[in-house]
């Protein structure tokens, strides 16, 4: 019996034991789960350091390259082509002959035509040349005998012969000049009529020295020109152009909201498509402040000068430039995302400092798309909270929102809460 009482009491007090055990072992595991738990559930921060830099301020827009370094080479005359002198590439002088038509028969009346007009303001300009000559002479004439009778017969003022000669002196001095406008207005009408001759001529000339470009023309090629029903004037058949070095141009538009941030001078950077690898510096030359609409959307063109070009770049080529609108050195910046909105307008930057978070009242200067000056409030080198994630929170982040950029800006780091980087 005593056996069994010994046995039960085994029994029981193992129980007990086991008991005990279990209960130890689950509060162990429940304090330590809670513990883990609480330990993951800390939010951890994404953080950045502030820094002394040079802010840049930019817009963006795009165009394409001009033809301000081609002259096109054009015709008005249809016929044949019947030899060409040069070929793409070759260097030309002013006025040199490019190519020959055996010009149709419509143009080479058209021609006629133009000659004739050009004589005729030639003659028109020779005799004004004449005639200028000719009033110059009297011009000298009568001021001479004005100035020699004043002085020889002592004439007065108010003398009949002295207002009679001044007058005279003064009207020939009138004619004089007037010819000289004449003759710029007569000038111009020869210049006129050379070029409408050029245009109808069986010889394509080059209209300035440069390298010939884009010539499209070979020996048997027809060329045709249409003409305008309500004038009968013919228009110009481009057969190619002519470059002359110089800055290189492009014209980009820039929206109605970026625009007034652009001044003529500003610099530009630009990368073109036909040049991936490389990077191409400029200045805006001017801006169209007028604007232009299109589809009820207004855009505002600039020009932008290379500071260097490179020969291949082509008229037309599709260019993006980013224009540099402002440039701020020794500034504290810090990633936008640091940047809060508080209450009553007060903007704020929260910095973790030994293992807190402290929320600073900041004031801030110019910013970018990623970065904002700071002018009072931190220092160069203070830890700046730039987004905090939650891990049992959904979204994966909390906090304000930044008024200067999105929320949760990837920053320098990761930080526990309490705990080391």
């Amino acid at each position: 019996m005593n056996k069994i009482g010994n046995f039960r009491k085994w029994i029981l007090g193992s129980k007990k034991r086991i008991a005990i055990f279990v209960i130890l072992l689950l509060t162990v595991g429940y304090f330590g789960y809670k513990g883990l738990t609480a330990k993951a559930a800390a939010p951890q921060y994404q953080t950045a350091q502030a820094e002394k830099g040079t802010l840049i301020n930019s817009v963006t827009a795009s165009g394409n390259i001009t033809t301000a370094n081609n002259v096109s080479v054009t015709i008005q005359a249809a016929g044949v082509v019947k030899e060409v002198f040069v070929k793409n590439g070759d260097q030309v002088g002013q006025g040199q002959t490019l190519a020959t038509l055996t010009l149709d028969q419509a143009s080479q009346q058209k021609q006629a035509a133009a000659y004739a007009s050009y004589l005729t303001a030639k003659n028109t300009l020779d005799a004004a040349n004449a005639k200028y000559n000719s009033l110059q002479n009297t011009l000298f004439t009568d001021n001479q005998k004005f100035i020699n009778d004043a002085v020889a017969r002592g004439l007065a003022t108010n003398d009949p012969t002295y207002i009679e000669e001044n007058a005279t002196w003064l009207q020939a001095e009138a004619d004089y000049k007037n010819q000289a406008s004449v003759i710029s207005a007569n000038q111009s009408s020869l210049t006129a009529a050379s070029l409408n001759l050029s245009q109808l001529s069986s010889n394509i000339t080059a209209p300035v020295a440069g390298e010939v470009r884009g010539l499209t023309i070979a020996p048997g090629s027809i060329v045709t020109v249409t003409s305008s029903s309500s004038n009968s004037t013919s228009t110009s058949q481009v057969l190619g152009s002519i470059f002359q070095e110089g800055p290189t141009q492009a014209q980009v538009s820039i929206s109605e909201i970026d625009a007034p941030k652009v001044t003529e001078g500003d610099k530009v950077t630009m990368t073109l498509d036909a040049f991936p690898d490389a990077t191409f510096t400029g200045k805006v030359a001017s801006i169209n402040t007028n604007g232009v609409v299109s589809s009820g959307v207004t855009s505002y063109p600039a020009v932008i000068s290379f500071d260097a070009g490179n020969k291949h770049i082509y008229p037309n080529m599709a260019v993006t430039a980013k224009i540099i609108t402002s440039v701020k050195n020794d500034v504290i910046l810090v990633p936008s995302a640091a940047v809060q909105a508080g209450q009553n307008g007060q903007i704020t930057v929260r910095v973790l400092k030994n293992g807190q978070v402290e929320t600073v009242p900041v004031e801030v200067g110019n910013t970018n798309d990623t970065q904002t000056g700071i002018t009072s409030g931190i220092n160069e080198g203070d830890t700046v909270i730039t987004g905090i994630t939650n891990p049992t929170a959904k979204t994966g982040s909390s906090g304000a929102t930044s008024p200067f950029g999105s929320r949760g800006f990837g920053g320098g780091g990761v930080i526990m809460r309490g705990g080391g980087r």
